[in-house]
């Protein structure tokens, strides 16, 4: 059974129970979001062939500490960077080291900067030089998944309706959503209720309401959605070793829609488009 509560009286994640948050909280995430937007903006300069993905997570950290703000992810549950960088057939949680980036990669870059309490989550891909057009396609696909569940996103609408959109899209282009990471509640909590499934049944699931805040972040693959962990316990790649993407966006439930508190200042969120 699903409840809902003010989000001032909850302080850490307790299962079914959903928090609302009114527009202290909302102002809270707009300026996390935009912090964390700003920080992903920057690397797009930065995402070249021959840079390592560690020098892209140590750029992420001096822009978060020169901004008052602090990676999430730093030194949770024992991770060790200040983003999560995942190349090609990586799914998510690929861990920054010293390889260099290759013409012809794609990555995708997670970031969540803490900002005076409030977390900021999102990430995007980033084509290294010139890619291949099954690449391109497959970031179309993603970035399309992600607008269509955001469309979907409004009070009176539930958590299914968002996944129901983004499988029927992504699988009419015969790609396919991977099912073993979800989105997530989000606000003064890193990782909090609603999960936020990118497939499923509409009408089902939670009801939508307006002050809800949550991540929607789809992982669309070439190939099947199965996925596999690796030794290091964090990195989740794709078992058939096809190309996977994702993008993500937080965002909050308003009385008219919902509100991207993660949007790109400089329209610089959808590589593809930013590059026409």
């Amino acid at each position: 059974m699903t409840t809902y509560t003010d989000a001032r009286n909850k302080s850490r994640r307790t299962p079914g129970v959903i928090p609302l948050h009114g527009e202290a909280g909302f102002e809270g995430m707009r300026r996390a979001g935009r912090l964390t937007a700003e920080a992903l903006d920057m690397l797009v300069d930065y995402a070249q062939p021959g840079v390592s993905t560690l020098k892209l997570d140590q750029l992420a950290y001096e822009f978060a500490r020169d901004n008052g703000a602090v990676p999430a992810t730093l030194f949770y549950k024992g991770y060790r960077h200040s983003t999560c960088i995942s190349i090609n057939h990586v799914v998510c949680h690929g861990i920054p080291d010293d390889r260099p980036l290759r013409e012809g990669d794609i990555a995708n870059i997670d970031l969540t900067l803490v900002l005076d309490g409030w977390h900021g989550d999102s990430s995007r891909m980033y084509p290294i030089g010139e890619i291949s057009r099954k690449a391109e396609r497959l970031i179309e696909v993603t970035y399309e998944s992600l607008a269509r569940g955001i469309d979907a996103a409004r009070a009176g609408h539930t958590t299914g309706d968002i996944g129901a959109a983004i499988q029927a899209y992504a699988e009419g282009e015969r790609t396919s959503v991977v099912r073993d990471f979800v989105g997530h509640g989000v606000g003064q909590l890193f990782h909090d209720e609603p999960n936020i499934m990118h497939f499923g049944t509409p009408g089902m699931g939670p009801e939508l309401k307006p002050g809800m805040i949550f991540t929607i972040e789809p992982m669309i693959n070439l190939g099947k959605p199965h996925v596999k962990i690796l030794a290091d316990g964090w990195t989740a790649v794709t078992r058939d070793r096809t190309l996977s993407a994702q993008c993500e966006h937080t965002i909050g439930i308003t009385e008219t829609g919902c509100e991207v508190f993660t949007a790109s200042p400089a329209n610089l969120f959808n590589p593809l488009v930013a590059r026409r």
